[in-house]
């Protein structure tokens, strides 16, 4: 029993340094695509100086409107009130977009967690990747994750719901079966063991062609 329980640990451990670097790549990616806008963001300045210069208010008027429909598309910052989770978020809402899929975030953090930023991320990572994963089976017209997260007097609320093509899963204890593989597995072992240690609450709920996860997790 001892071998098999450090076999396990063995295999979380590389699973959730895994998934940090992973999440590290994609917050890097994120801020090179915002620092690539920002230095062309220079560039349509003296676009509009030219016009300016010769008059052409038309011109101008033509270039705010791409540049307003440019800067919704790439507009996909997260401010929370919370470091981590905004790097979180915000690397997995450009994921998102980059497959897809609409993303719904109204997220507020308005108190310093007493919660690991560790534990923070391995819980909205994990829940993101298992929500993508999901959408990625739908048409694109259809793949939408919201996500809402708060406070409940001193409680974090999280909450994930993405639509999913299973249509309503059959649940299995705590969770509902799988197909997927290890990462997958790990990632749902990883979030129960996190709850358990903080003394949270969690619920997955299936309905007919939506996914819930809810989170409860004290903070006092």
């Amino acid at each position: 029993m001892g071998l098999f329980s450090k076999h396990i640990d063995k295999k979380l451990a590389n699973y959730q340094q895994e998934l940090i670097e992973t999440h590290y790549r994609e917050v890097e990616n994120m801020y090179r695509q915002m620092r690539g806008w920002r230095h062309d963001y220079r560039n349509h300045i003296q676009t509009m100086k030219a016009f300016a210069a010769s008059g052409d208010l038309e011109a101008i008027k033509a270039y705010l409107d791409e540049l307003d429909t440019d800067l919704n598309t790439v507009d996909t910052v997260v401010k929370t009130g919370n470091a981590m989770a905004d790097a979180i978020l915000n690397s997995k809402i450009s994921l998102a977009r980059a497959r897809d899929i609409q993303v719904h975030v109204d997220a507020h953090i308005p108190v310093k967690l007493k919660m690991s930023e560790l534990d923070l991320c391995v819980i909205l990572g994990n829940l993101f990747d298992n929500a993508i994963e999901a959408s990625m089976a739908l048409p694109a017209d259809q793949r939408i994750i919201r996500v809402y997260m708060d406070m409940k007097n001193t409680q974090l609320y999280i909450s994930f719901t993405n639509f999913t093509a299973a249509g309503k899963m059959k649940k299995s204890g705590r969770g509902f079966k799988t197909t997927k593989g290890d990462g997958h597995g790990f990632g749902l072992v990883r979030i129960d063991h996190i709850i358990d240690r903080l003394d949270g609450y969690l619920s997955r709920n299936s309905e007919d062609g939506a996914f819930t996860t809810e989170i409860l997790i004290p903070q006092v």
